[in-house]
């Protein structure tokens, strides 16, 4: 794009990163500046604010793009305004997983961010909607939904990794393996004790290859279940993941589709999409199929666990 083409409007979240991160930021919009680009800035004081900004500039003939600068949470919300709209998106990753920006291939240096904006690859994204809420990477349901419950009950502004020590040993202890029931596409793959994963994307928190074969532009949502009614089963599944070898065995279930419905005889179920907290059970959950267009890292390459392992330890 060119300066003429119109103004690129950037959506900060100020809470969000660390202050290294934030001189990224400085430096871009410095960047774009001395290029002759208009650049209309706007902080959010809530994921609120992220999609109202973004719903506002999708339909300004004079945006030419949009630049997010946060975590899953604001990336979620102002792709969420964005869909179905021309107006490309750039992401900036300043929050503690990144999930989106890290499946895509984007790290946390100028020179990436540049390059992309110079010379990136404009793709589409599919979104997911749970219970008509947009979201753009993976939704949880019941065991680490509780986590982000108990995460998000004692938050007090940017959180970091350690944050989720505390509430993930607590849940590990009292957690409940209740029943069920996943349909795919109208038909019932799974009725028992488990937990259920449901993404657009390939890896989840620390780099975790849940869903191995999930594509962000193919119109479709990849299922993972764990058959899990134990503590010492929830184990097994979770270092299974880590050598990438969960789907060899009978323990899980790997599906695709393009709506999916997840019920439970326990109503307080919780659910969380995008790393915050979501709605509990029932869930229907489904894709909206190239939803918006997004600049990619040429050569990109989804950030495995132990890069993402590296850049949490900073």
């Amino acid at each position: 794009m060119k300066p003429e083409d119109g103004y690129i409007a950037c959506i900060i979240n100020p809470k969000a990163g660390a202050g290294g991160k934030k001189g990224i930021v400085h430096k871009f919009t410095s960047y774009l500046t001395a290029k002759g680009y208009t650049i209309r800035t706007m902080f959010t004081g809530s994921l609120n604010d992220a999609w109202d900004f973004a719903k506002s500039f999708a339909r300004t003939a004079d945006c030419a793009m949009v630049v997010a600068v946060g975590g899953d949470g604001l990336i979620r919300e102002v792709t969420s305004g964005l869909k179905q709209s021309d107006k490309p998106l750039l992401i900036i990753p300043a929050g503690t997983e990144n999930l989106l920006a890290n499946e895509l291939g984007f790290d946390e240096k100028f020179s990436t961010i540049a390059g992309t904006f110079e010379n990136g690859l404009l793709k589409s994204l599919d979104l997911g909607k749970v219970n008509g809420r947009s979201f753009t990477s993976i939704a949880g349901i019941g065991f680490d939904g509780r986590i982000v419950d108990r995460v998000q009950s004692l938050r007090e502004g940017h959180i970091d990794h350690l944050d989720y020590l505390g509430p993930a040993w607590r849940t590990f202890w009292d957690y409940k393996f209740d029943t069920i029931q996943v349909q795919v596409d109208g038909q019932t793959i799974f009725d028992g004790r488990g937990l259920v994963f449901v993404g657009n994307i390939s890896r989840y928190a620390l780099g975790l290859q849940l869903l191995h074969y999930a594509d962000f532009s193919d119109g479709l949502l990849d299922v993972c279940v764990y058959k899990c009614s134990s503590r010492f089963r929830l184990l097994k599944q979770f270092f299974m993941t880590i050598l990438k070898q969960q789907y060899k065995y009978s323990d899980a279930i790997y599906r695709q589709g393009k709506r999916i419905l997840v019920t439970s005889q326990n109503s307080c179920l919780p659910v969380e999409i995008d790393g915050d907290p979501g709605p509990n059970l029932p869930v229907e959950i489904e894709v909206i199929p190239q939803a918006i267009k997004i600049l990619l890292p040429r050569g990109r390459k989804p950030a495995g666990i132990r890069t993402r392992l590296i850049r949490a330890l900073g």
